[in-house]
């Protein structure tokens, strides 16, 4: 069963045992999954359905940070339980040294020697860690391996 089927059954279950909290977040994830579907034209495979899902989760902890700033906490909590359930379906993170340790491996698969070669190492990693590990993250620890 794919990610998606996956989630579309959480929505039924969801609405037969009431918990409307979750159908919401389910039925956003399920929307957010239809719109990319759409502009791609193509039907979205688990990999690029736990990309939706990592950038969902992004702009929740985005907007948690403008919330406790602006002193609304209670939308802030809203969007800490939204990400409870979009982490839900998110594979478990990778540790420091299971990053370290495929960021080695990438380099020594691809060849990589200089920080003209990160593109080739970056796409390399974001296939093997897809919704595993903060990219952004990542990119500054291959930046500072390749030695820029």
């Amino acid at each position: 069963m794919s990610l998606k089927d996956s989630i579309t059954e959480d929505m039924k279950s969801a609405m037969k045992a009431g918990d409307k909290d979750r159908l919401k977040v389910v039925r956003l994830i399920l929307a957010a999954i239809k719109q990319v579907e759409v502009d791609s034209r193509k039907e979205l495979d688990d990999a690029a359905v736990l990309g939706v899902l990592d950038k969902m989760v992004k702009q929740r902890r985005d907007s948690i940070e403008q919330f406790s700033k602006g002193g609304r906490d209670d939308l802030a909590a809203i969007e800490r339980a939204e990400i409870d359930v979009l982490e839900s379906y998110l594979p478990e993170k990778m540790d420091d040294t299971e990053i370290d340790a495929l960021i080695d491996e990438v380099i020594a698969a691809t060849g990589a020697e200089s920080i003209r070669d990160m593109g080739k190492v970056m796409g390399a990693i974001k296939a093997k860690a897809a919704g595993r590990a903060d990219m952004g993250a990542v990119g500054s620890r291959v930046k500072a391996r390749l030695g820029a």
